[in-house]
């Protein structure tokens, strides 16, 4: 596929120009993480890896593993990490995330972040062959099989850190204590003041205790000024 080169606050990454490409998504989630050290952390469903490079560039003392099924992005991911001169801290695997625990020891990390697919393939019209869709759609991984995966690679108290759709809300909290991942953060955000919203980040604690802490809400533009991000937002570009 023709790629483009793009960047993000201190990354620049090759990206597919027709293919899955990161939003603001990945910005606002790397920056939802709020660990004072980490020192083993894991990108689950990395894409081209972007997630990823900006934790291991944020926290430089950790070692970062990127996990991604699709070969055209595992592809991409592996040339990101070079081009970023990571290589000596992030590493890659080209792996089912479903198949985790048979290539990986159990409590191997104190992080975990995935931006993973959201939506339910509703219809007959997803190809399962498509970057896009594979990327946005539970076509190769349902939700309780990440946050399986996730508590088996945490430590305890270890964290998972995760953005999802607010219709799910419900399923999320449920899966993550079904697997030993107490609730700790939730944060909602929304395209304005006057919009509902559309994304909702979490954070979740390995074998936490009860009590969970909901921050005020993330609004990404002015309301008076189309396009125009409010200053939480461009401070996050590091502008």
């Amino acid at each position: 596929m023709e790629t483009t080169l793009d960047w993000i606050r201190d990354i620049t990454l090759y990206q597919h120009r027709n293919g899955y490409r990161f939003s603001v998504d990945a910005l606002l989630l790397s920056a939802f993480v709020n660990m004072k050290h980490v020192n083993n952390a894991i990108d689950l469903g990395t894409g081209s890896g972007i997630i990823g490079l900006l934790i291991a560039r944020r926290y430089q003392k950790a070692k970062v593993l990127l996990v991604e099924l699709q070969e055209s992005l595992y592809r991409l991911a592996e040339k990101n990490i070079r081009l970023n001169d990571l290589e000596e801290r992030v590493s890659l695997m080209n792996a089912d995330i479903r198949d985790l625990r048979s290539l990986l020891g159990p409590q191997t990390c104190d992080l975990v972040v995935s931006n993973p697919p959201f939506r339910k393939p509703t219809t007959g019209r997803l190809s399962a062959g498509d970057e896009k869709a594979i990327a946005r759609h539970e076509l190769k991984i349902k939700l309780p099989e990440l946050v399986a995966s996730a508590s088996y690679l945490l430590k305890g108290k270890g964290r998972f850190f995760m953005i999802f759709h607010p219709d799910r809300l419900l399923e999320v909290l449920d899966a993550f204590r079904l697997h030993n991942l107490e609730p700790k953060r939730l944060r909602f955000v929304h395209n304005d003041t006057s919009s509902v919203s559309k994304i909702f980040m979490v954070e979740a604690v390995k074998d936490g205790k009860p009590g969970m802490k909901l921050d005020r809400p993330l609004f990404l533009y002015n309301s008076n000024k189309a396009g125009d991000y409010t200053e939480e937002v461009r401070k996050m570009y590091g502008d």
